[in-house]
């Protein structure tokens, strides 16, 4: 007997294939093989002319969805297809989540197997799982494969019915999602705080003590004169004022070093030492969210890039299923992780009681178990043999997994109050505190937030000498402190990801591409670790908020994810469900039908931006981006734009003012050209500072215009280097054995000299304004390290994940690329190569193709 077992990816199929038994043949589909058509073209002819074509969905017949199989997956539907016609039996071994239900179902739909199907399910791929499944065969579950659906449908309709009209109403290929929308307007809501924020300023005294002849310690200042001193949450953020003046002391730096002078020459004494012993225990094995929160906080990894390590982990057998919302480890798993303990750090570190942990998630239906080590021996991290970030990510789900069996830590915290009386006026109460691990428990393995569990548990340690009430204590020295109270933090992906999750917005399984698509639809930047919202973005969360605020709206779209989960465990009836969000009397169509015409291009494209005292002047999104706009007393309208790096919270009244005034009055003219007689003025555009040559008129529409070099700054720009700019590209000479021009310039990415279409990079000790042809003839002699059709690779990336085909990086004629197979694909305008790695590839893969 002949079975044919189908998975998603090759690296899965690649490795079930070694457990399987003689007579089975595995093989993937590469995700899904069919979907709704993802543009015109890929709509059957025979459905072009239905009023729902685009949709990809009859709204007409109880929300049939148009499913169509693309090109690219053609060839792998006839693979299939003549491998079903050779077995005796179909085995569809994809994922136990939504998505995997639902690429089962569509296989079994196209393939129209005439042999049985069979439904197997695993939570990790090792021997004994794998066997273990092929007597535990099951059929598709289809209230599984109705949410999936369901949730594709809604993503759908709520897509293509709200971003058409971003698009008509603000600037083209604006998208809005159901979760998406939520996370964009998180990030705008948190930059208007931080935009309205008022900083306010406070001192406070740190003193350095010690007991006669003993060690010193660092006690903090907290009252004076029975009179609570004023910290961070006392102030407004709104207005840097004080909530309740009367209720706090609030000390400027005149009064600090007023009392410090005072107190140096005080009396110090102990008024009470308490001590606590607090018992922590470990916290719950990872779930998806919790595990790309954790990466991101220790490593920097994106959700994106936790995920994509996370599969390779779980595909080649290291790891449980990666998307999952349970805390629950199996009895297997708690035996594994018990042995674990035992035997690196002894019977002491062992918790008295297996630990279980509840699951607090609304809806835990992604898979039945946490992430943790695969099998029923946890492989540790040394011996498997990993590398780079898969080696990282393991060894985090391992120590946390290790830990969870873990004895609970006990820590000895020490509070010691401390009064110092200067004179009858001044007296003041300062605090010391203590702490010292008395025992490590599951430190030793695991310490949220660190990479090195052994090095954090002496940092924990902070002593303070044996004191006792009534010591009278020596004060070595007083610092005054200045504070500056700070805004509310912008989100990383590791709070929002947290605090989506805590409000039940979106499931863990979509947190990664939701982070990805509002980055790569532009409405928010990175900043470090912190996403800052773009100018689009606080356009199309007001024009969300004003027209459709549902669509923006925490609960209501958390409620949207209950009633989703209710269609996955039989309890709703979907076409139902469909057709109340879509066409209700709340519904979005018929909300974007009626509001249509009362969104004004011009105010939707306009920016509200909490910025005091800012008088006739608006701030819009343009053709070409932000721009700025000021009507003056006589009518005359002024625009300036904003450069391209200007995020909404760094424009401040000042600012814009100054960028009208430029475009107001006009530059100063560096000069004129030697040869043609015109001005060459010094500008600044959305892309940074540049020198121009005349200026724009109707027979002149585009003026010669260059750059400045990186690390030019404007103020050392005279007529000569503007001359010697405005010059670029220059002819250095000709080739002497070709007898073609070599020339010097600069490319989107940085000086270069180029002959016959050769390029080659300036180093960063040539100029590019006085670089000669003998060094550019050197440069052009270097060999590349390798080529491919004249171009030459920068880096080898790896290799793609799902089929091992090998991702390079490579400069070309027109700048970086990167070669995927046979498919070349241009990076990104402004990308860093130095930076760009493999996980940055597959996103633009993904995107791509």
């Amino acid at each position: 007997m002949k079975s044919l077992v189908i998975v998603e990816s090759p690296t899965k199929a690649k490795t079930i294939k070694k457990y399987l038994p003689k007579g089975y043949v595995v093989d993937s589909s590469n995700g899904h093989i069919r979907d709704l058509p993802a543009s015109a073209k890929e709509i059957p002819a025979k459905y072009k002319k239905e009023k729902w074509a685009n949709l990809g969905i009859n709204v007409e017949d109880e929300y049939d969805p148009l499913y169509v199989v693309s090109t690219p997956k053609k060839k792998v539907v006839k693979k299939l297809k003549d491998l079903v016609k050779q077995a005796d039996e179909l085995i569809l071994a994809t994922d136990e989540d939504r998505e995997g239900e639902g690429i089962s179902w569509h296989l079994k739909e196209v393939l129209k197997p005439k042999i049985p199907v069979k439904r197997m399910v695993f939570h990790e791929i090792t021997k004994e799982a794998i066997l273990d499944s092929l007597n535990k065969f099951r059929e598709i579950d289809m209230n599984l494969v109705d949410a999936q659906e369901t949730r594709r449908i809604i993503d759908r309709l709520a897509g293509y019915t709200i971003s058409p009209l971003l698009w008509k109403k603000i600037a083209p290929g604006l998208s809005a999602g159901r979760v998406q929308s939520v996370a964009v307007k998180l990030l705008v809501d948190r930059e208007r705080e931080r935009m309205r924020f008022k900083s306010g300023t406070y001192c406070d005294l740190k003193a350095v003590l010690a007991v006669s002849k003993g060690s010193s310690f660092d006690a903090q200042m907290t009252e004076l004169n029975d009179k609570r001193l004023a910290t961070g949450k006392d102030f407004n953020e709104e207005t840097g004022k004080l909530k309740k003046p009367g209720s706090v002391v609030l000390l400027n730096k005149d009064d600090a070093e007023d009392i410090k002078t005072k107190l140096e020459k005080g009396t110090w004494s102990v008024l009470s030492v308490e001590k606590k012993t607090q018992k922590r225990n470990p916290g719950p094995p990872f779930t998806t969210s919790t595990l790309q929160q954790e990466a991101n906080r220790k490593f920097g990894m994106s959700a994106s890039d936790t995920m994509r390590t996370a599969q390779r982990l779980y595909e080649e057998g290291f790891i449980t299923y990666m998307r999952t919302d349970s805390t629950y480890l199996s009895n297997q798993a708690i035996s594994a992780a018990r042995n674990g303990v035992e035997s690196l750090y002894g019977a002491s570190y062992l918790s008295e009681k297996e630990r279980r942990f509840a699951t607090k998630s609304k809806a835990a239906q992604e898979a039945h178990e946490a992430i943790r080590p695969a099998g029923n021996q946890f492989r540790t991290p040394k011996d498997t043999g990993l590398s780079g970030r898969e080696l990282k990510l393991y060894d985090l789900i391992w120590k946390r997994t290790v830990a969870t069996q873990m004895a609970p830590a006990e820590i000895e915290f020490t509070n010691v109050s401390i009064s110092a009386e200067a004179d009858s006026d001044t007296k003041a109460l300062f605090k010391a505190s203590g702490k010292e691990v008395k025992f490590p428990g599951y430190f030793r393995a695991y310490v949220e937030g660190s990479d090195d569990p052994e090095a954090e548990l002496e940092d924990r340690d902070k002593l303070l000498p044996p004191l006792s009430e009534k010591d009278a204590l020596d004060c070595n020295s007083i610092d005054v402190a200045t504070h500056e109270t700070k805004p509310p933090a912008r989100y990383t992906e590791a709070t929002l990801i947290k605090y989506l999750e805590s409000e039940g917005v979106g499931r863990p399984s979509t947190y990664a591409s939701i982070i990805s698509t509002i980055q790569d639809r532009k409405y928010a930047d990175k900043q470090g670790s912190a996403l800052v919202p773009t100018f689009t973005a606080f356009a199309v969360t007001e024009l969300l908020e004003a027209y459709f605020p549902e669509l923006v709206d925490v609960h209501f779209t958390s409620e949207m994810e209950n009633e989703l989960d209710e269609i996955a465990h039989g309890q709703h009836d979907r076409t139902e469900y469909i057709k109340k969000f879509y066409e209700g009397e709340k519904g979005i169509r018929e909300n974007v039908d009626r509001q249509e015409s009362n969104i004004e291009p011009q105010l939707a494209k306009r920016v509200n931006l909490p910025i005091d005292d800012l008088k006739d002047v608006e701030v819009f999104i343009g053709r070409f981006g932000p721009y700025v706009q000021m009507k003056k007393d006589d009518g005359e309208t002024i625009s300036a734009s904003l450069p391209v790096d200007l995020n909404p919270a760094d424009l401040t009244k000042e600012k814009i003012y100054e960028l009208i005034e430029i475009s107001e009055s006009g530059p100063d003219s560096l000069g004129k050209h030697p040869d043609t007689g015109e001005d060459i003025f010094l500008l600044n555009g959305r892309f940074g500072p540049y020198v121009q040559l005349g200026e724009v008129t109707e027979e002149k529409k585009k003026p010669k215009r260059a750059s400045l070099l990186k690390g030019m700054d404007p103020a050392d720009v005279d007529l000569p280097l503007a001359l010697k700019l405005l010059e670029l590209p220059r002819t250095l000479g000709n080739h002497p054995n070709t007898g073609k021009e070599v020339k010097a310039g600069v490319g989107r990415f940085g000086p270069f000299v180029v002959h016959d279409g050769t390029f080659k990079s300036l180093t960063k000790d040539d100029n590019v304004l006085d670089v000669g042809l003998e060094r550019a003839l050197e440069l052009l002699s270097q060999p590349s390290k390798a080529k491919a059709r004249g171009s030459s690779v920068i880096k080898e990336l790896g290799t793609h994940p799902d089929n091992d085909v090998e991702i390079n990086l490579l400069t070309g004629r027109y700048g970086p690329y990167i070669k995927y197979g046979k498919k070349n694909i241009g990076l990104p305008k402004g990308t860093d190569v130095d930076t760009f790695d493999l996980g940055k590839a597959l996103d633009l893969i993904r995107l791509k193709t």
